[in-house]
């Protein structure tokens, strides 16, 4: 099949010109596409088209989404959680979080993830596959289409790890920025951390978005390499210590400060004593650092930290020079949160 989502104008305008139509047929399909008042999902419903042209298309197998909605559930502080089918029947989930200004889209890149991340119940069925970018963008329509919003900001922290999928990632992040129209600026791509990917993420992001201006956002959760290899077993394979390495030559290379996710796990990473190594770890270049309470998942027996441990966390990095803020959990009572996405499973 042909999805025409993350498809740009010049694109769209070619497919007609292909079809003996005007060029402005594309445009019309584009503005259909990205209007993100419109519900509609199926050619035959571009009314602006001929009846042919829209037959043609529909014949030669192009279309305009690969997903369906299974379940949907909206938290009571309104964070909306999509539990979507894919054309291969496997499952996502991606969410909506919405505020009085914006609309933050989290979504998902991988079917699964690879990781095995003992605080995430993403992993816990491994990887079925990578999404094509159609796929990541479709989320977004159906997140704007479910609350009647435009999105405005986007995370890449729903289900998979996103440097496993860097092309389809970028690809996306292009048509993010082009077609719907929302800067760089307001794009985190969160990432474990894969060998070798950091680099080669700003060097792709140049070649094809032309700049590197997203934040990128690293998931740590450790203040050393023993703390990070018990919760994250995938660790093993790159030191936290050439991590921060990375990290600086991506600042270096981008301009852009480097994001530090730190789930704080009680009794695993939270006493003082983190904080200050977490310190001497980041000092010295452009970093900022989120503290994220623990979202309980059923397979594990992590707790969350304490509000006074985290607060005293939160204060130790600051007075030692650390840029850092605590982020709040939205839609915790419908499974939404961090670390609570998972394949293949209904939404309770």
């Amino acid at each position: 099949m042909k999805n025409l989502l993350g498809s740009s104008v010049k694109d769209l305008e070619n497919v007609a010109l292909h079809y003996g139509q005007a060029a402005f047929r594309g445009r019309q399909i584009y503005n259909w596409i990205y209007n993100y008042r419109n519900k509609k999902k199926n050619i035959d419903q571009i009314e602006v088209l001929p009846l042919d042209f829209r037959n043609k298309l529909k014949n030669d197998g192009f279309k305009v989404t690969d997903l369906s909605i299974q379940e949907r559930n909206i938290a009571n502080d309104g964070t909306l959680k999509l539990l979507l089918s894919t054309y291969d029947n496997e499952s996502i989930e991606c969410v909506g979080i919405p505020t009085e200004k914006r609309l933050t889209a989290c979504l998902s890149s991988q079917v699964g993830c690879p990781m095995d991340c003992k605080f995430c119940a993403t992993g816990k069925e491994g990887l079925k596959r990578s999404l094509k970018a159609s796929e990541i963008l479709d989320q977004i329509l159906f997140i704007e289409n479910e609350l009647n919003k435009k999105v405005t900001n986007i995370v890449f922290m729903g289900m998979g790890e996103p440097l496993l999928n860097i092309d389809d990632l970028l690809l996306s992040i292009r048509s993010i920025n082009e077609d719907f129209h929302i800067s760089q600026r307001k794009i985190t791509v969160s990432t474990v951390a894969v060998p070798k990917m950091i680099g080669k993420l700003s060097a792709k992001s140049f070649q094809i978005l032309g700049n590197c201006q997203f934040t990128l956002a690293i998931s740590l959760h450790a203040s050393n390499q023993n703390i990070r290899e018990t919760i994250i077993p995938s660790a093993k394979n790159y030191k936290i210590e050439n991590i921060i390495e990375d990290c600086k030559q991506y600042v270096k290379d981008t301009g852009r400060r480097v994001s530090f996710e730190y789930l704080m796990l009680n009794g695993v990473n939270d006493k003082l004593e983190h904080a200050n190594e977490l310190s001497n770890l980041l000092k010295g270049f452009q970093c900022h650092v989120n503290l994220i309470q623990y979202n309980q998942i059923d397979e594990v027996e992590f707790q969350r930290a304490s509000l006074k441990n985290l607060q005293s966390f939160q204060s130790r990095l600051s007075r030692n020079g650390i840029a850092v803020s605590l982020r709040k959990s939205r839609g915790l009572d419908k499974n939404a949160a961090c670390g609570q996405l998972r394949q293949n499973a209904k939404v309770k």
